[in-house]
């Protein structure tokens, strides 16, 4: 947790005022909702969306942030839990990192009516400040992240994902809500400014990395254990499986395919779609791609003035594609 704790340390007095007005932009007359909101505050992971809010806020304004940046903050932290919670209910999963989901405690729809809940709070929240331009980067948010799940789950059934269609899906499911968190930023202190659009690009680019280095995890590429082929058994075509497929003959595709698609519970045949990934290289080049955008991101802030927040910002990127969880 040192590199988190290290980051995080030149927005450390924003991010305690944040968290209490966060809990406020929750609360509700209903005891019910007031208990499920508090269960879900006290269970908070590393917050790295509104740390994103506000280094990108300070970096571009010279260390200032104002009341738009906390409610920019609360607005993405909002919708980003909401669609946390209606992902478990989708997903059927009673875990949400280590403790039980909200479906798992209050059942299906209770958690359904409690996203929904959540994500009119984050739209009030910006409509009753006028604070229309931040609505938007988080509504288009929504809208791609929406949109790359159903893509996800179409391309799934036929397995047909190509390079090109693979960045698309993690562009708008991961990458889209980074992205929204440093244009929040840079938008709540410089609205119109060049630099909204410049730091949701970088944003774009840590998020693409991010997912890739999760892509790699699922080969037990790093020391967290065995491979977990979790990605091969939900059918996820991942960018080490796309590159290895595009590098095999015509039966060793059909396969893969058929492994995936009909013995992806053998744990066998799992372990060998896992070997056959690697023996082509599916590893190396993901690998390589992630440092790309990673990169790329890090060129971005080349353009900013040296300071602590940019220092936050390249530990950030850094630790994206380091981390080893």
């Amino acid at each position: 947790m040192k590199i988190i704790s290290q980051i995080k340390l030149p927005v450390e007095r924003e991010m305690e005022l944040f968290e209490k007005k966060f809990f406020q932009s929750m609360s509700s007359k209903v005891a019910l909702l007031n208990r499920i909101t508090h269960y879900i505050v006290n269970r908070k992971g590393k917050q790295m969306r509104p740390m994103f809010v506000f280094l990108v806020a300070k970096m571009v304004s010279d260390g200032k942030v104002n009341e738009r940046t906390y409610r920019g903050a609360s607005v993405i932290e909002l919708i980003h839990t909401a669609t946390l919670v209606h992902d478990d209910v989708v997903d059927d999963s009673n875990r949400r990192r280590g403790f039980f989901s909200i479906n798992a405690l209050w059942k299906n729809k209770i958690a359904v009516l409690v996203g929904d809940y959540l994500l009119s709070k984050g739209l009030l929240l910006s409509i009753d400040n006028n604070d229309f331009d931040l609505l938007k980067i988080i509504s288009v948010a929504v809208r791609e992240m929406s949109e790359g799940e159903l893509l996800q789950i179409e391309k799934a059934r036929r397995l047909d994902i190509t390079e090109e269609v693979y960045y698309d899906i993690i562009r708008q499911k991961t990458a889209t809500l980074i992205a929204a968190c440093c244009s929040l930023g840079a938008a709540s202190v410089k609205p119109d400014s060049g630099d909204v659009e410049n730091m949701r690009r970088f944003g774009e680019l840590i998020g693409m990395a991010f997912q890739i280095k999760d892509d790699l995890f699922d080969y037990g590429e790093e020391k967290i254990g065995k491979p977990t082929g979790i990605d091969i058994k939900e059918q996820k075509m991942t960018l080490p499986l796309i590159y290895a497929l595009n590098h095999s003959d015509k039966k060793e595709k059909a396969w893969v395919i058929n492994s995936v698609k009909n013995h992806n519970k053998d744990k066998k045949r799992v372990k060998e779609v896992i070997a056959f990934v690697k023996d082509k290289g599916g590893l190396e080049y993901a690998s390589s791609q992630m440092i790309l955008f990673q990169q790329e991101a890090l060129k971005i802030l080349d353009e900013y003035p040296e300071s602590r927040y940019k220092e936050s910002l390249e530990l950030m990127v850094n630790y994206v594609i380091e981390r080893k969880k």
